[in-house]
């Protein structure tokens, strides 16, 4: 069997994951490239006697590579080694993406065009002549629709044919006044040992022509390199006064430019009547009725993800609570069995009861992609959210985040510019999860009059996300200082999605959650556990447990019982740490409880109001428990559960959450800093709040 690599190319959004896909006896691999979190994708296929490998990088527009999934792509078709580049690019918007097919060219490499959804410019009228378009630029070029499974196998035909080709001559050339300087620049490069290829060379001087630092560094400590760049140095200044710009790379773009016009203007009809795309757009991205409409969308997003998200967790929680029980009769009793059914398996199904919500958000965010509306919403929201420091696409996680910041940090993946994700991410903690909700109703229904709770959980939730703004502004200002980055995505044609490609990216996503953010989760939650369960006090047992068997009702049998487990929880690690923490609240009014109880809330917020229950002996309880909230208003004050509640909006997200962030930013700065920082402002905002509600008399 002949062994083929290929490598598949194009800028985002041309369908080359539609086409991987549609390559239906492929074999798929997902992982990460070497040293980076950036996802690849890898297929391999049997046909004929030949073995095929296809590699599909990330979207790149051009190989000035801004972003680190474009760095990616640009290293891997510069340094790896493949036999063949499949150039995918999109009909609808030809001309463009013939930019980097240009760029591609200039390697003169074996390579085929494939010209994706060429279905929706026939449909318009349009049409391309690939014979014509395949003499111009001296590749084979095939018109592919991934979502009618046209052209599909010709590709792999066509690759094979290139493949066994001997290697073809350049048809594209630039401006003889640029041909010129480059052959000047290419003969200095041929006297280096490492030049064996004058295509190496001509492909090394346009880079360096256009100032690419990745291939000055390459050259820098060559023996050659002085002399290169006293004459590189020349040439530009020739450039420049021959063609009056200010700038070599500017003159090769106006190149590029000029000759992919023309390549469109002899090879393509344009369609003869408007767009359905146009038509929709007057209504999607009007100036007055656009924003309304988006937010609409993102409202029934919203809906949809933890409404339809939440009917299965009563169902998985039931699972794996009888499967623990059912370990918990048929192993042996003691630690062992403890662990296992009090620890691992209950930490295995909260990681599990958040696949429903990821699965349903990321379904709505690919189908937002998939038909083109994901580029205008970042442009109806850019606008605002960058008054604050944040990018038109920071609304998807930030929305995302009311419900649930797990898959809020996985939806931060959409923004590409690694400073706007991260700095998206540092502010998401403040949109308040919908775990925090028991809380909130609880001390609302605790301290405030009945016919106020709406407004008050209202206030809750906008103070939540108008800090977080703030927040993102000074963050901006302080340690990412600059602009966001401009909005540059393209407007791509409307389309129906793809459900083979919708399946297979909810696939992904959901072995990459429960492969990356799944072991974090467990392991932390594994740990929280241990803390509240372990030591264990004998005598404490004994004697609790020989009162208990004097008790002469139900009731003084169910209070010894609390009273016993509030006892062993602060007994526990837990306990002693929240004893131990007590001098750090106390400025806020919390006694030990309320330090453990905040302290368990990173496992989940919800888990606050079960450990205020059992610290305060009231057993078995949920937010709207009676004798709970007697007992917060005998112990508690108003303005220390004010604090308690800037605490909960402000401080760390649960376990679940931060140990996503952790998976999904690789440093360890960034980390530390994003576990430090919240849990300080939320200690100064409630010192601050405690006070000022001290002095007014509460």
């Amino acid at each position: 069997m002949k062994k083929i690599r290929a490598v598949m190319v194009g800028q985002p959004n041309v369908g080359k994951s539609s086409i991987i896909n549609a390559l239906t006896n492929a074999r798929l691999h997902v992982g990460n490239f070497a040293g980076v979190t950036v996802e690849k994708k890898e297929v391999t296929l049997t046909y004929k006697e030949y073995d095929i490998d296809i590699v599909d990088l990330p979207g790149i527009y051009s190989l000035n590579a801004y972003t680190p999934e474009e760095q990616v792509s640009k290293n891997y078709l510069l340094d790896e080694s493949y036999d063949v580049i499949i150039n995918v690019v999109d009909a609808n918007v030809l001309q463009r993406n013939l930019i980097l097919t240009l760029q591609l060219l200039d390697m003169n490499p074996k390579m085929i065009l494939v010209i994706n959804m060429i279905d929706e410019v026939e449909k318009q009228g349009g049409m391309i002549d690939a014979v014509k378009l395949s003499e111009l630029i001296g590749r084979p070029v095939v018109l592919a629709s991934a979502k009618e499974r046209r052209g599909v196998e010709d590709i792999i035909e066509m690759l094979i044919d290139e493949f066994e080709r001997p290697d073809r001559q350049r048809k594209i050339y630039y401006d003889e006044r640029i041909e010129e300087e480059i052959e000047r620049l290419s003969e200095i490069l041929l006297k280096s040992p490492k030049f064996i290829s004058a295509d190496m060379a001509r492909f090394f001087v346009v880079r360096l022509l256009e100032k690419d630092p990745d291939i000055y560094k390459i050259v820098h400590d060559l023996p050659i390199f002085l002399e290169l760049h006293e004459e590189l140095g020349k040439s530009i200044h020739r450039l420049k006064l021959g063609f009056d710009e200010e700038s070599a790379a500017d003159i090769i773009a106006n190149e590029r430019n000029a000759i992919a016009k023309s390549l469109v203007m002899q090879c393509m009809q344009a369609p003869k009547k408007a767009s359905l795309t146009d038509k929709i757009d007057k209504i999607l991205i009007h100036p007055i009725f656009g924003l309304p409409i988006f937010l609409f969308f993102m409202w029934g997003l919203f809906q949809l993800t933890f409404e339809i998200g939440s009917l299965p967790v009563d169902y998985l929680d039931a699972t794996f609570t009888n499967f623990a029980n059912w370990l918990k009769q048929i192993l042996p009793p003691g630690d062992i069995n403890a662990i296992i059914t009090d620890g691992i398996v209950p930490a295995v199904g909260s990681v599990i009861m958040f696949l429903p919500n990821i699965l349903i958000l990321f379904l709505g965010i690919n189908l937002l992609e998939q038909t083109g509306y994901m580029a205008r919403a970042a442009f109806l929201l850019d606008g605002f959210l960058k008054k604050f420091g944040l990018q038109g696409k920071a609304f998807i996680p930030l929305v995302s985040g009311f419900g649930c910041t797990v898959p809020a940090y996985m939806a931060a993946r959409t923004l590409k510019n690694p400073k706007d994700r991260l700095i998206t991410m540092l502010v998401l903690g403040f949109m308040n999860c919908s775990a925090r909700l028991p809380v909130y109703v609880l001390l609302i229904a605790a301290f405030f009059p009945t016919t106020n709770a709406g407004n008050v959980l209202f206030a809750i939730y906008i103070s939540g996300a108008i800090l977080g703004l703030i927040v993102a502004k000074i963050l901006r200002i302080v340690l990412f200082k600059g602009e966001p980055e401009p909005f540059v995505m393209e407007m791509p044609p409307y389309r129906f999605p793809s459900l083979k490609a919708l399946g297979m990216e909810l696939w992904l996503k959901a072995k990459l959650f429960l492969k990356k953010a799944g072991t974090f989760i467990a392991g932390a939650a594994m740990i929280i556990w241990f803390l509240s369960n372990f030591p264990h006090n004998p005598q404490l047992i004994k004697q609790y447990e020989q009162k208990i068997a004097q008790a002469q009702t139900k009731e003084q049998k169910v209070a010894l019982e609390n009273e016993l487990a509030a006892k062993n929880l602060e007994y526990s690690f837990i306990g002693r740490i929240g004893k131990m923490i007590e001098p750090v609240f106390a400025p806020l009014g919390f006694d030990w409880r309320l330090s453990v109880a905040t302290i368990s809330g990173l496992a989940a917020k919800e888990v606050v109001v079960s450990t205020l229950a059992t610290l305060y002996a009231v057993g078995d309880a949920d937010e709207k428990s009676s004798t709970l909230i007697e007992r917060l208003r005998q112990n508690i004050d108003f303005k220390t559960a004010i604090a308690l509640i800037v605490i909960i909006m402000i401080y760390s997200p649960c376990v679940a959450a931060m140990s996503t962030f952790y998976a999904e930013v690789p440093r360890w700065a960034w980390r530390a800093f994003y576990t430090i920082y919240p849990n300080v402002l939320a200690w100064l905002l409630a010192y601050s709040v405690y006070n000022i509600l001290a002095l007014l008399g509460y």
